[in-house]
């Protein structure tokens, strides 16, 4: 369904009205226009589907060898939180250990870009993620670790700026303590690394 602005526009018209502003007054004329268009771009995922990314995988014949780890870090994402509509932005780390198929670098970062695109919560992105992993390219394990910070925890009630949430998410070979613990070591060097 796409996203109807008319509607978004009269809500956001009535949300000025509610907080005693003027949406009328020149500095808020454009905003529910404004708000419609960014809407749209939000919440592009809801028409998406994340497996249609992962449908040119690359399947490999046995005498091939695909590694036994593939570990993409720091793939920006933005969301927004569905209890407050406020943004929450961080970092995915994505590895899965690869069976039969593999896939573009790319159309990892294009998954996350999908399931980040609706209202969202950070516990059921991760879990949405590696499920889109696990389903659309069978590997053996997958791990999805994301590192984000809250609008609703920076900007308002306890207004913790520098606060952030990591939650991890796995499947098969890599939803174990050990396994889970190398690849978060390897994740950990992406931090030490940077300048």
């Amino acid at each position: 369904m796409p996203i109807d602005s008319e509607r978004i526009e009269a809500a956001v018209v009535e949300l000025l009205r509610a907080i005693g502003e003027d949406p009328d007054r020149p500095g808020l004329v454009q905003t529910p226009q404004r708000i419609a268009a960014s809407y749209a771009e939000l919440f592009a995922g809801l028409d998406e589907d994340p497996l249609e990314h992962l449908a040119e995988a690359s399947e490999f014949a046995d005498e091939e060898a695909a590694g036994e780890l593939v570990l993409v870090r720091d793939v920006a994402f933005r969301s927004t939180c569905e209890h407050h509509l406020l943004p929450f932005t961080g970092v995915a780390h994505l590895a899965y250990a690869p069976a039969d198929r593999i896939v573009g670098l790319g159309k990892l970062a294009r998954v996350v870009e999908t399931l980040s695109s609706r209202p969202q919560l950070q516990e059921r992105l991760g879990e949405q993620i590696a499920d889109a992993l696990d389903q659309g390219l069978a590997p053996r394990g997958v791990l999805v670790v994301l590192d984000a910070r809250h609008g609703c925890v920076t900007a308002r009630g306890t207004r913790q700026a520098d606060s952030t949430t990591v939650t991890v998410a796995s499947r098969g070979t890599l939803a174990g303590p050990a396994a889970q613990a190398g690849v978060l070591a390897l994740v950990g060097t992406a931090s030490a690394e940077a300048p």
